[in-house]
C-alpha cells in the first residue's frame, strides 16, 4: 500500500467529514466523493497510485469492509426485529432476489454478448443490495420502521445467500465442477460460527467476575468480530453470513453491548467502507470504460432502473406496506461491497471473460453509487423526514451522516 494512497485517504476523509453537514441536507454524497477521488488518483487520472485489480490488497480490503458493515448492520436486527419483519424480508429474499438474478442475466446475454453461464454469473454478482448508499433511509429512526427493517434485513442476508450462486455459475462458466456440497457446508458453517461464538461470549459475560469498564465495553463486540473473521477464514466458512448472524445474536442476547458498540461500530464500518470505495474508484480507468459497448452500458442501466424495481414491486404485491414505501424499497437496491468482492473473485479465477464481467460489474456499482447515494435525502424528504436539527453550523465539528 503506497504512501500516496494513505495521504489521499486522509485528505478525502477530512473533506468528507467537513462537508457531511451539507451532505445531510442535500444530494451531496460522501460515498460519491471517495469514488471520484479514487478515480482521480488512479491510473485513469493523475496516476498517483497503481493498484492491480487482481491483487490481494484489493480483495482483502473489500472483504474486510463488507464483513464490518454486515456485522454492524446485524446488531440493528435482533431476533425480535427479524421475526416481526420476516414476511416482507422473506418476500424480498425468496422472490425479488431470484427475479433480479434472472432479470439481469437476460440483458447480459442478449445485449452484452455473454454466454448463458457467464450471464447468470453477472446476475448472481449483482443481485445483492447494500444499504450504506441509502443511509438517509435505513439509518434514520424517523423513517417508517417496517421500511428500514425490510431494506436492512434484505441487504444483510442477501450477500451471503448470493455467494452459492456466484460460486456455482463461476465454476460452470470455467467448466469446473461446482461442488454444491462444499458451498452448502460453507454457508452452514458460517451461520453456525456466527451464532455460536458470540453466544458463548455473551453468556460468559453474565458471570460476575467478567465485568468491563464502561469506556471499554464497545471493544467487546469488536473482539468477537475479530475472532469470528479469523475463524471463518481458517475454516472456509462463509464470513458474510457469519458477520450478520453474529451481529444479530449479540443484539438478541445482550442489547446493552450492542448499544455500547453502535456508535463505535458505525465509525469503524464508515472508515473501512470509505477506504474500499477509494480503492475501487482507482480501478475504474478510462481504458476499462472505453472497452465497454453500448450493450454493456444498457445492462447496467436496465439492472438499476428496471430489473430491481420491477422484481421488488412484484414481490411486495398484496402486502400491507403502503404504496409509497413499496416504491422506495423498489428503488433502493444499490449494488455495493458484496458485488465488488464477487467481481474480484471472477478476476482471480482466470475466467476467459473475467475482465468483461468485472468491467460490467464495476460500471453498474459506480452508477448505483451515483444514483442511490444522491437520491436518499430527497426521497427521505418525500417521506416527510427532515434532516436532523442539531447539525452544527459553519466549521464546527460535524457528526453523523453514514454513507
Amino acid at each position: 500500500m503506497s504512501v500516496a494512497l494513505v495521504l489521499a485517504f486522509g485528505v478525502v476523509l477530512l473533506i468528507s467529514v467537513s462537508l457531511s453537514g451539507v451532505a445531510a441536507r442535500t444530494v451531496l454524497s460522501t460515498a460519491l466523493l471517495f469514488l471520484l477521488a479514487g478515480a482521480l488518483i488512479g491510473q485513469g487520472g493523475l496516476g498517483l497510485v497503481d493498484i492491480p485489480s487482481d491483487g490481494a490488497f484489493v480483495t482483502g480490503l473489500a472483504d474486510l469492509a463488507l464483513f464490518t458493515v454486515l456485522f454492524t448492520d446485524g446488531q440493528r436486527a435482533g431476533l425480535p426485529a427479524l421475526r416481526e419483519g420476516w414476511r416482507l424480508s422473506g418476500r424480498a429474499l425468496g422472490l425479488a432476489m431470484p427475479l433480479t438474478m434472472v432479470g439481469i442475466a437476460l440483458p447480459a446475454h442478449f445485449l452484452a454478448g455473454l454466454d448463458w453461464p457467464t450471464a447468470f454469473l453477472v446476475g448472481a454478482i449483482l443481485s445483492p443490495t447494500d444499504p450504506v448508499f441509502a443511509a438517509a433511509i435505513v439509518g434514520r429512526d424517523d423513517v417508517p420502521l417496517r421500511l428500514r427493517r425490510l431494506l436492512n434485513v434484505e441487504s444483510g442476508l442477501n450477500d451471503g445467500l448470493a455467494l452459492p450462486f456466484v460460486l456455482i455459475f463461476l465454476a460452470t462458466a470455467a467448466n469446473r465442477d461446482a461442488h454444491l456440497g462444499e458451498v452448502a457446508l460453507e454457508l452452514v458453517a458460517g451461520l453456525a460460527l456466527g451464532i455460536a461464538i458470540p453466544a458463548v461470549v455473551v453468556l460468559a459475560w453474565r458471570l460476575r467476575i467478567l465485568t468491563a469498564e464502561p469506556r471499554l465495553q464497545a471493544l467487546g463486540p469488536l473482539a468477537i468480530a475479530v475472532m469470528l473473521y479469523a475463524a471463518c477464514h481458517l475454516t472456509h466458512a462463509n464470513p458474510y453470513l457469519a458477520a450478520f448472524a453474529a451481529g444479530s445474536t449479540i443484539a438478541t442476547l445482550d442489547h446493552v453491548a450492542a448499544e455500547r458498540f453502535e456508535h463505535f461500530g458505525d465509525l469503524l464500518s464508515e472508515v473501512t467502507k470509505f477506504a474500499a470505495l477509494l480503492v475501487f474508484g482507482a480501478l475504474i480507468t478510462p481504458d476499462r470504460l472505453g472497452d465497454l459497448s453500448v450493450g454493456d452500458w444498457l445492462v447496467a442501466v436496465i439492472a438499476i432502473l428496471l430489473v430491481r424495481p420491477a422484481a421488488m414491486l412484484l414481490s411486495l404485491l398484496r402486502t400491507t406496506l403502503p404504496a409509497q414505501q413499496r416504491w422506495v424499497a423498489a428503488w433502493f437496491g444499490p449494488k455495493g461491497f458484496a458485488s465488488v468482492v464477487y467481481g474480484l473473485l471472477v478476476l482471480q479465477a482466470g475466467l476467459p471473460a473475467g475482465d468483461h464481467v468485472f468491467d460490467l460489474v464495476a460500471i453498474t456499482i459506480a452508477l448505483s453509487i451515483v444514483l442511490h447515494s444522491s437520491t436518499d435525502v430527497p426521497i427521505a424528504k418525500a417521506l416527510r423526514v427532515e434532516p436532523p436539527d442539531n447539525l452544527p453550523p459553519g466549521n464546527a465539528p460535524l457528526t453523523d451522516r453514514p454513507g
